[in-house]
C-alpha cells in the first residue's frame, strides 16, 4: 500500500500489512483523508482501474465514479455511510483510466485511529462485470423464454387451425401440420444453441433448406452479410422460408428440373435508419399467370403477416414463380438488450 508518508515512520507490522494488501491484486483497495484524496492505491487498484499509484496520491478519490454518480453526491454518501453506520455499500457501475465501465461491488469504511478518532476512508472494490452481464443474460432469456411460452401456443394454434381449414384431405393436413411444427422447433433448437439470444438469417436458411432436403443444392442461391436475428425475428423468418421453399418445391421454380430460387439481403440505410432488405425471387418455374390468386392460402398469409409485424413486405406472383421483397428496420428485428425497457414492457 503506497502512503503518503516518510519510509522511515513505516514500522515493520506496517510494512507486513503493506505487502498483503499489495498482493491483493483482485481488489481494489483505496484509502482516503478525510477530505477524499487518495492516500494509498495498491497493485489491484492500478490493475482494476487502470491508474497508478503516482497518478492517484493526492488526487480526489470521485474520480472513478460516472458523472451521474458525482452529480448525485454519491461519492459523499458513501462517506456518511461509512461514518453513520461503520460501512457503506457499492454496487454500481464505475470508470476506468480510458474511460470503459466495469461493474463493482464493494465497500467503504472509516479508519480509525487508536483513540477511535476517524482520521479517513478506506474503499475496496472488486471487478463484478462478468457475473453483472451474466445475470443480465439470465434475466433477458427469463423474459424471452416468458414470452415464448405465450407465444408458441399461439403459433401452434394458428398452425392448427390454418392447416386444418385450408387441407384437402386428412392427409395433405397431417402432412402439412408435421412439416410446419417440425420447421418451429427446429427454429427453436438453433435458438437454444445461442443461449435464447440470437440466430443469424443465413442459419435460419440454412435450417429450412435442410427441413426439406434442399441442403447443398446449386438451385438455389443465397447471398448477403452476416446479420443477426432476434428469437422472434429468427422464428417468423423460419416459418416464412418453410413457405417459400415448401411452395417452390411444389408448384414453383423448384418442382422442375430447370428453376432456381435466389435469395438476398444487404444492409441500407433509409431515412436515417438501416434497414434489412430481403428478396426472394424464383425464375425458370412452371409459367404461372402474373397476377395474385383470388384466395390466397394460410402460408401466403403466414409470410405476410409474419414480415409485415417487423417492417414492409410484398408478395407478388410473376411467370417464374414468386417474388418477395422485404424491408425491415434491423432495429425491429434484433434482439433488444435494454433491461430497463424490457423490465418496464414485461406483462
Amino acid at each position: 500500500m503506497k502512503i503518503a508518508m516518510a519510509t522511515d515512520k513505516i514500522s515493520s507490522r506496517e510494512r507486513f500489512l503493506e505487502a498483503i494488501v499489495q498482493s491483493a491484486i483482485d481488489y481494489a483497495i483505496i484509502s482516503m483523508d478525510l477530505d477524499g484524496l487518495v492516500t494509498s492505491w495498491n497493485e489491484g487498484a492500478r490493475k482494476i482501474l487502470g491508474w497508478s499509484a503516482d497518478d492517484m496520491i493526492g488526487k480526489p478519490a470521485t474520480v472513478f465514479f460516472t458523472q451521474e454518480d458525482r452529480e448525485r453526491g454519491v461519492p459523499q454518501k458513501e462517506m456518511t455511510a461509512a461514518l453513520n453506520r461503520g460501512r457503506g455499500n457499492d454496487e454500481r457501475w464505475h470508470l476506468r483510466a480510458d474511460g470503459t465501465m466495469f461493474w463493482a461491488s464493494g465497500e467503504m469504511m472509516a479508519l480509525r485511529a487508536p483513540d477511535d478518532t476517524v482520521v479517513g476512508f478506506i474503499k475496496i472494490l472488486r471487478d463484478r462485470t462478468e457475473e453483472r452481464e451474466r445475470i443480465d443474460r439470465e434475466r433477458l432469456l427469463m423474459h424471452e423464454l416468458g414470452h415464448r411460452m405465450k407465444n408458441t401456443l399461439s403459433v401452434v394454434q394458428a398452425i392448427v387451425t390454418q392447416s386444418l381449414r385450408n387441407a384437402a384431405s386428412l392427409d395433405d393436413a397431417s402432412e402439412k401440420l408435421q412439416s410446419r411444427i417440425a420447421v418451429y422447433a427446429r427454429a427453436h433448437e438453433i435458438l437454444l444453441q445461442k443461449d435464447w439470444v440470437s440466430a443469424t438469417l443465413a442459419d435460419v436458411l440454412d435450417a429450412a433448406k435442410t427441413n426439406i432436403g434442399l441442403q447443398g443444392s446449386e438451385r438455389l442461391r443465397s447471398v448477403g452479410p452476416d446479420v443477426q436475428l432476434g428469437p422472434q425475428a429468427a422464428l417468423s423468418f423460419s416459418m416464412v422460408f418453410h413457405e417459400l421453399l415448401t411452395n417452390a418445391s411444389k408448384y414453383g421454380a423448384l418442382s422442375n428440373a430447370d428453376g432456381r430460387v435466389d435469395v438476398a439481403w444487404d444492409i441500407e440505410r433509409r431515412a436515417g435508419t438501416d434497414v434489412l432488405v430481403v428478396s426472394w425471387r424464383e425464375a425458370g418455374g412452371p409459367h404461372i399467370p402474373s397476377s395474385e390468386p383470388d384466395r390466397k392460402g394460410f402460408g401466403s398469409r403466414l409470410i405476410l403477416s409474419s414480415l409485415r409485424s417487423f417492417g414492409e413486405a410484398d408478395l407478388s406472383y410473376e411467370p417464374g414463380g414468386v417474388a418477395l421483397v422485404a424491408a425491415l428496420p434491423l432495429a425491429r428485428i434484433q434482439l433488444r438488450n435494454d433491461l430497463s425497457e424490457i423490465d418496464k414492457n414485461a406483462t
